[in-house]
């Protein structure tokens, strides 16, 4: 495909489209152009890939949600991190729209993160944990 071209998957909601992110997540500094950009953008992104595995190291094993949403998370960071270096942008293709409104275009690791965000939101609020009574 193209840049910017369009195929139609669902009518109405859905289509894959190229579009190359050079900025950061949704599309924020796309728009911005600067000196040695990709190389800052990549740092920024290697610097939270670095943490996150730092994170990801003080986890309990019974963290089991949050150690999976973590998982998501580094993958799909990963990933677009490994776009950026090889082609100087991350390629989005997910297009999901209705009527006029347009999501800002996205792609499979970008997915990978939400969900992954999701599911550690979920565990910090504690759905799926068991409560053990309190010995008195």
């Amino acid at each position: 495909m193209e840049l910017f071209e369009s195929i139609t998957i669902v009518p109405g909601f859905l289509n894959l489209t190229r579009v190359h992110n050079t900025g950061a997540a949704f599309g924020v500094l796309n728009g911005v152009d600067f000196p040695y950009k990709t190389l800052v953008v990549g740092l920024i992104a290697t610097a939270a890939l670095s943490g996150l595995a730092i994170y990801a190291a003080t986890l309990d094993v019974s963290q089991r949600l949050s150690r999976f949403g973590l998982a998501l998370i580094i993958g799909g960071a990963a990933g677009n991190l490994i776009d950026r270096i090889a082609y100087g942008y991350v390629l989005d293709f997910v297009d999901a729209y209705y009527g006029t409104w347009h999501f800002w275009a996205f792609n499979v690791a970008d997915a990978a993160i939400t969900v992954g965000v999701s599911l550690m939101i979920l565990d910090i609020l504690g759905v799926g944990r068991q409560r053990v009574p309190r010995a008195v």
